[in-house]
């Protein structure tokens, strides 16, 4: 994986930004969601594994790219993708979620820096679990996660 290894995060708490009122179904189940991290940042994707795997979910593996992004969640077919909107090689993570949605039925978390209302728009074909503005606390996501993935 190229994952970038300068990666810092100020352990601010912003929460979410905005979550839909109706989350809608996504594949699995609520009680043991397995999820994948798609984030270029080293620390902040190892971090947030770590934190991810104490809070009890399954993380299937960490993704720096939009193309390594499809092909782990082809391979592992995990409940819902963590998915940062600007990755590796330049890729797009809208585009990862959009083809893990249609090809899969897998729905992202989009956590990153980049939710301005185009962006938004361009990410709403994937059903999108809803947005966390970075930076975030792991703590913030996994009450995220409870809140939005609970039945």
């Amino acid at each position: 994986m190229n994952l970038n290894a300068a990666a810092s995060r100020d352990g601010e708490n912003r929460g979410p930004v905005s979550s839909p009122a109706d989350s809608g179904s996504h594949s699995g189940t609520s009680q043991n969601p397995s999820i994948i991290i798609v984030e270029d940042e080293f620390l902040v994707a190892t971090d947030l594994e770590h934190d991810l795997i104490k809070a009890g979910y399954k993380v299937l593996g960490i993704a720096a790219s939009a193309a390594e992004a499809v092909a782990l969640a082809r391979r592992t077919r995990p409940t819902i993708a963590i998915m940062d909107v600007r990755l590796a090689n330049e890729s797009d993570g809208v585009e990862a979620a959009l083809e893990l949605y249609r090809d899969l039925n897998i729905r992202s978390v989009f956590a990153t820096a980049h939710s301005d209302p185009k962006t938004r728009a361009r990410a709403e074909a994937a059903a999108p679990i809803g947005w966390l503005a970075k930076p975030y606390s792991s703590q913030s996501l996994i009450e995220f996660l409870k809140k939005n993935l609970s039945n």
